[in-house]
């Protein structure tokens, strides 16, 4: 028997026992974070879907899972044989999760979940869909928790300071600049629950999410301290010291749930009903005045300092020479020697440690030939794991952790010929990457007015890619960073216009299932331009330099722009990167950089 049939059994009699009539599971932690921890990981173990996101809803006779885009594939094998039904987000037909809910939760239903790891937003939609059926909520169980066994325990390892090298200011001046935006919002109490937003606040990073360096914890900052909730066995004397200084006070982690009760009701609390989970909402005082607003601490990091600017192009330039090492050597040597997904992987970090600096992948690696390629989000394992032959493309979406910074770069490398069909659809990726890269427009734009720049290739052809075009990346944080991206749908947290300073990933692609997939990913800093009487003028400057693979390049299906772009872009991939190499290396790059 699948083992996932065993454990939603299981987790029905426990529903039973609670009068709960459906309950969801999320991917996510007590701080609604993209990645979690192994010991968050309940939606994966009561589905078997490992993806990074989906939600689950199990019921006294169903169970469904919903996932975008980019799982479809994926989730349909790992569902196979446990009796979960994969609900393809956005198809046709296909309802959402809150209008499965108002359809199939009954009159005077129970609906469950543990409140600690839904968050306040998504709480109020459920409960104004219980109100309609004149049900209930109950939150206070996390009944995985009661059937997984053997479920990991929460990370011990420890917090280390990101000095102001590379920070590029001090934790008092971030703490001045959220004071005002309190003040602003006449808050007096400020709640944050975001890793990322704590870690860059106290310019701290750590080791409990894999690949994502940052640390369990929640903040209270108020007008003259902060109350930071950690283990504090992860924390050194000195860096407990350097948080005195600032005004830090250092608590147990889970005591948060009890104190904010206590806050005073004559206080103003600011909050991110987004990014808040619903237990710690429904803990505050009721009487207190609540400012929901987006916590001000993601602008703040999303628009990168001088000093974080420059460190971020050093990590580019380090992970560009260790890709162009990296593209060499699977070029030359995948038809010489046995080469597969995982070893692949494994040998582009051994160039990366090569550079000095690098602390880990900056997420997880998605390294996919052929067939795997056509899954956006494919994660080799050792029983998919297969062999790089020729006649078709490898494709390597990876980053690096580096004290310098966080990369993000995606490449696909013709290994052999490639049949024409191929070779076509590399070229519309590449066509579509180069012309949102040379945008130039008026500040106050946002991403879903430049996304048509990648799409129209596309979209001319008939054709389209299932998920964004491009996110925000994090410095040694989340790699997906709001609050801007690309995407041709609306999505609030992505909606925020260009910031000069600003880090976004260019990152199209084809996937034909069963075939091959293409993407080709280039990070873009936003920097201002012209100022004249039409407004201040933006433009993208290409931070990632390793070359488009020029065996898989269709010149014919170019125009004389689009093949002036790309002949640019590797003239200055080569003028970046060749100071770096040795003769023998030079010499490649210069083949796979020129003109076409």
């Amino acid at each position: 028997m699948n083992p996932v049939v065993k454990r939603i059994e299981e987790l029905r009699v426990l529903m039973k026992e609670k009068n709960i009539n459906s309950y969801v599971v999320p991917t996510a932690d007590f701080h609604q974070s993209e990645y979690v921890g192994e010991h968050f990981k309940a939606r994966k173990f009561i589905t078997g879907f490992s993806g990074s996101a989906g939600t689950a809803v199990i019921s006294e006779n169903e169970a469904n899972l919903w996932v975008d885009g980019r799982y479809f594939i994926q989730a349909a094998a790992q569902l196979e044989g446990s009796g979960v039904t994969m609900m393809k987000m956005g198809e046709p037909g296909v309802p959402t999760l809150e209008e499965y809910l108002e359809e199939n939760l009954p009159e005077n239903g129970v609906l469950g979940f543990d409140g600690r790891v839904v968050s306040m937003g998504e709480g109020s939609a459920y409960e104004a869909i219980v109100k309609e059926k004149n049900g209930s909520i109950v939150y206070e169980y996390d009944l995985i928790d009661k059937i997984w066994s053997d479920r990991p325990e929460l990370s011990k390892k420890p917090v280390f300071e990101l000095g102001v090298e590379y920070a590029g200011e001090t934790v008092a001046s971030k703490l001045e600049r959220i004071r005002e935006a309190m003040k602003k919002n006449h808050a007096t109490v400020h709640i944050l629950t975001t890793l990322d937003d704590i870690c860059w606040t106290l310019n701290m990073r750590g080791d409990d999410i894999d690949f994502f360096p940052m640390v369990l914890s929640y903040a209270v900052i108020t007008l003259d301290k902060v109350i930071l909730y950690i283990d504090e066995t992860k924390v050194s004397d000195e860096i407990k010291a350097n948080f005195a200084k600032d005004g830090v006070e250092l608590r147990p982690y889970n005591d948060i749930y009890e104190d904010v009760k206590s806050i005073d009701e004559k206080e103003v609390i600011l909050i991110d009903p987004a990014k808040l989970n619903y237990s710690l909402y429904n803990n505050l005082p009721a009487g207190a005045k609540k400012v929901e607003k987006v916590n001000p601490e993601i602008l703040f990091k999303a628009m990168k300092n001088d000093v974080e600017i420059e460190n971020i192009k050093k990590a580019q330039i380090k992970d560009s020479v260790a890709h162009v090492r990296f593209m060499k050597w699977v070029k030359e040597n995948y038809d010489k020697e046995v080469i597969t997904e995982m070893s692949a992987s494994d040998k582009l970090d051994e160039f990366r440690k090569e550079m000095g600096g690098f602390i880990r992948p900056s997420f997880e690696p998605i390294s996919s030939y052929g067939p795997h390629a056509a899954m956006c989000h494919y994660t080799s394992s050792p029983e998919t794991d297969v062999q790089l032959k020729g006649g078709n493309v490898f494709l390597t979406d990876t980053g690096g952790g580096y004290y310098e910074g966080s990369t993000d770069i995606t490449r696909t490398y013709a290994l052999g010929e490639l049949p024409q069909n191929i070779k076509e659809g590399f070229t519309l990726v590449a066509i579509s990457n180069l012309s949102l890269g040379a945008a130039k427009f008026l500040h106050g734009t946002t991403g879903m007015v430049l996304d048509i720049l990648a799409r129209k290739p596309f979209w001319d052809r008939d054709l389209n890619f299932n998920h964004g075009t491009g996110h925000g990346v994090g410095y040694l944080l989340n790699i997906h960073e709001g609050p801007t991206g690309f995407r041709w749908t609306y999505r609030a947290h992505e909606a925020h216009p260009f910031e000069d300073g600003m880090i976004i990933t260019d990152e199209p692609g084809i996937y034909i299932e069963g075939e091959y997939g293409v993407r080709l990913e280039n990070e873009l800093l936003c920097r201002k331009g012209t100022l004249n009487e039409y407004g201040q003028f933006m433009y993208f400057e290409t931070i990632t330099f390793v070359p488009f693979d020029l065996d898989a390049i269709v010149p014919e299906i170019m125009t004389d722009a689009e093949r002036a772009m790309l002949n640019n872009y590797h003239k200055e991939v080569f003028e970046k990167i060749s100071p770096f190499l040795n003769d023998e290396e030079k010499e490649w790059l210069a083949h796979y950089t020129r003109e076409i």
